[in-house]
Formats: C-alpha cells, sequence, structure tokens
C-alpha cells in the first residue's frame, strides 16, 4: 500500500504540468531555441552590424532557456526564478518594443524583442502575460512543493 502523502507532490507537479502547463513550457523552449539560432547566426555573421541588437537577441534567447528550465523544476526556488526571468522577459519585451518603435535608428536590425517580437508573430508579448498567470495559478503551497 503507498503512502498517500509520499504521492502529493507527484500528484500536484503532475497537474501542474499538464494541458496548458505543457504547452506553455513548449512555446518557451521553441521560442529558446529559436532566439538561440538567431542570435548564434547574427552574431557569427555580422555583429559588426548592429552589435546592441545582436547582444538583445542573445541576451533575449538565454532568459528563454532559463526560464524553460525553471517553469519545468520543482520547488520554490525555481518558482521565484521563474517569476524573475519571466518579468524581465516582459519588460524586455515592453522596453525594447517601445524603443524599437520610437527610436528605430537604436536598432537597425531587428532582435527577439524588437516591434514587441513581431519577427515572431508577437509571441514574446503575449508569452510572458501567459507565462505570469499560469505562475499565479500554480504557486508552491506546501512543504512538499517547496523541495
Amino acid at each position: 500500500m503507498s503512502d498517500v502523502r509520499s504521492a502529493q507532490p507527484e500528484a500536484r507537479q503532475g497537474r501542474r504540468m499538464s494541458g496548458i502547463g505543457r504547452v506553455l513550457v513548449a512555446v518557451y523552449g521553441v521560442l529558446a531555441l529559436a532566439a538561440i539560432g538567431r542570435s548564434f547566426v547574427q552574431i557569427a555573421s555580422k555583429f559588426d552590424e548592429a552589435p546592441l541588437a545582436y547582444t538583445l537577441s542573445a541576451l533575449a534567447a538565454v532568459v528563454y532557456v532559463v526560464a524553460t528550465i525553471a517553469l519545468v523544476r520543482p520547488g520554490i526556488v525555481w518558482y521565484r526564478v521563474a517569476w524573475a526571468t519571466i518579468l524581465f522577459e516582459f519588460t524586455g519585451v515592453i522596453v525594447i518594443g517601445t524603443l524599437s518603435i520610437v527610436y528605430p535608428s537604436l536598432f537597425p536590425h531587428d532582435t527577439v524583442w524588437s516591434w514587441f517580437g513581431r519577427g515572431y508573430l508577437f509571441i514574446p508579448l503575449v508569452l510572458p502575460v501567459l507565462g505570469m498567470w499560469w505562475l499565479a495559478r500554480h504557486r508552491p503551497t506546501s512543504r512538499a512543493d517547496a523541495s
């Protein structure tokens, strides 16, 4: 006979990573891969043309990778890392998106977050909002969740 208390964290984790949670993580993973590929090609082939834009694309890639990992991992520390990366991402999309419209000369080439992510179908604008909603709905509630 299994102990119900020991099964609860796994059950909670299973519910957290089902449905929209899995879709959210999958989209973060795809966006991370896309941003890594884009920034790698940009930096390797034409970094001198737009170093700020390409550095920001690389930063976005790192943020997406860390956010993806943090969303999958259990525990309060990873939960906080997920919040931090998603808030950073949202701030980046809003700031860089606004600057790319108001001062287009700052970004002669697009970043992942330029024009609020229009090169990625505005997914960089919508994704952090969904991520924050998901995190707010799935916060760790007990010591078992905090491990």
